[in-house]
């Protein structure tokens, strides 16, 4: 009996042990607010994927945050000297979580899903892409295209199994999703929740990643938090373990939490106000410059986010060659001109400061998103107009709803935005006529805009001379006041230290699946 008795504890104890070790493998992760509502996580199809996309899908190549490019499933590549095609060497042995083989005839599968698609433009240059073996694959090109690893590094060039894409069809991405990446993905909850299992079979990292083989967490939960405060708590009473993005301004609050560290990566992000140009009084340019011009970038940095990040006074973040415009084309606060360019335009202050012109007030729509940052900001902006005559009425919709409501073109006047991008064509893509309503948000569609944008985009046969076709097409649409640039923000997170161990050095543009195989949970 005390022998059945004592075989029975242990086979208890060993339970618990065990038990307590697989939980020690799982973590819970909490996405920025501005992340919240991606629908899907289709890379091909998507216009909004969040980070942890790149937990689940590797790409061809990755950028570091020095711009350099390194190997994930192409171990090299060479262009050729006309840049009329591209040949890359693929990884050996590497298989899709449905256990299907990655080789050049995936590639040949791949690159013609894009066509019709919103991002179409990273393979438009691509003829056709030609099996040279197995593993490697030559891009016969129909112009040359200097962007082309920055496009292969993007995360919507993550590479789909073929064979459960076209299984699952429109449902892929919800329903599904299959990669090569360091997780699988168990569930997807849109707006809510992802639950990630480690691919016990992953081979393909990056010289970005120090660990080699499979991710030191076995099970990863990624929770949606649309409110910045909530997130906060759920880290401060051990309910998550880290917050992928944190707020500039909650930066106090967390440093004074014992057991919470907070590192910093080069920001990539831009705040800026589109100005939708199809309907009054935007139509007007001199109502444009008067809003451009009226929003006090350096007050927001200095009373919201505590002077850390930067201005902006372009559309680009400021590491780009193509943000160098002429500097009497940059955006600075200036509420004189602003006040003049209204005055030019006929509209005429009444006694509560708000300006009128024929009877109809200078009342406009300013709309943002949920997320404290997002309100705070926009806020503040709403005063500043009132300053200068121009009354805002603020309305917040979830990050779903309000991209919606883009789409129907003509129902918004003015909003708050913020992209993370480190490339010059997101000027296309905010911009170009071909995609009014969303993303093109200012709703511009200008006769000169669409011939610099076509000639930055594919007229452009070496790296330097699209810096300079950027840099042009960039300076027009600054002339053209169609957005107001606000706030470039540095790249914040934080964990906790008591659960997770981070690696010292996080390298790549963002915090992304080449760190997370690198993170190790502590209990």
């Amino acid at each position: 009996m005390k022998t059945i008795l004592k075989a029975a504890l242990f086979g208890a104890s060993l339970c618990t042990l065990m038990g307590s070790s697989a939980l020690a493998q799982n973590a819970t992760f909490v996405l920025g607010s501005r992340e919240v509502g991606a629908p899907s996580y289709n890379p091909i199809k998507a216009t909004r994927l969040n980070a942890a996309n790149t937990f689940i899908y590797d790409r061809m190549v990755i950028q570091d945050a020095d711009q350099s490019f390194h190997g994930q499933l192409a171990t090299s590549w060479e262009a050729a000297a006309d840049g009329m095609s591209w040949t890359f060497k693929l990884r050996p042995n590497v298989k899709f979580h449905d256990g299907e083989p990655f080789n050049a005839q995936t590639i040949v599968w791949w690159v013609p899903k894009f066509k019709g698609t919103e991002n179409a433009f990273m393979t438009d240059a691509i003829d056709k892409v030609e099996v040279v073996d197995d593993l490697t694959v030559r891009f016969v090109m129909k112009t040359p295209d200097p962007n082309m690893l920055f496009n292969m590094a993007s995360t919507f060039m993550g590479i789909p199994s073929p064979k459960a894409f076209d299984a699952l069809g429109d449902r892929y991405g919800v329903a599904g999703a299959v990669g090569t990446g360091p997780f699988k993905l168990e569930s997807f909850t849109v707006g809510q929740q992802t639950v990630l299992v480690r691919n016990d079979a992953y081979n393909s990292a990056s010289a970005l990643s120090a660990n080699k083989g499979p991710a030191k967490i076995a099970r990863l939960t990624i929770r949606e938090i649309a409110e910045d405060s909530t997130a906060f708590l759920e880290l401060k009473t051990g309910g998550v373990d880290m917050l992928m993005s944190v707020p500039t301004d909650f930066l106090p609050r967390l440093s004074a939490e014992r057991g919470t560290k907070v590192m910093t990566l080069p920001g990539t992000e831009v705040y800026y106000m589109p100005l939708n140009t199809s309907v009054d009084p935007f139509t007007e340019i001199k109502v444009r410059e008067a809003v451009a011009f009226a929003v006090n970038q350096k007050e927001i940095l200095d009373s919201l986010f505590g002077g850390v990040g930067a201005v902006a006074n372009t559309f680009l973040i400021s590491g780009l060659a193509e943000s160098k415009v002429d500097p009497k084309l940059m955006i600075s606060y200036d509420p004189s001109r602003s006040r003049k360019a209204l005055d030019e335009a006929g509209w005429v202050a009444g006694p509560d400061g708000i300006r009128a012109r024929g009877g109809v007030k200078l009342q406009v729509k300013l709309w943002t998103q949920n997320g404290t940052e997002f309100k705070r900001v926009t806020e503040v902006i709403q005063a500043q107009l009132k300053a200068v005559g121009i009354s805002a009425d603020i309305t917040i919709f979830d990050a779903a709803t309000i991209t919606a409501q883009y789409r129907r073109r003509t129902e918004h006047q003015l909003a708050v935005r913020v992209y993370s991008w480190a490339n010059a064509d997101i000027l296309d893509w905010f911009h170009s006529g071909k995609r009014l309503g969303h993303p093109n948000h200012a709703m511009w569609n200008d006769p000169k805009s669409e011939e610099l944008n076509e000639k930055a985009m594919k007229g452009s046969r070496t790296w330097d001379e699209r810096v300079t076709n950027f840099r042009a097409y960039h300076e027009h649409l600054l002339s053209q006041f169609v957005f107001a640039p606000i706030y470039q923000p540095v790249q914040n997170f934080a964990f906790s230290e008591a659960r997770l161990s981070m690696p010292a050095v996080i390298r790549g543009t963002r915090l992304q699946g080449q760190t997370v195989v690198d993170i190790e949970v502590k209990k």
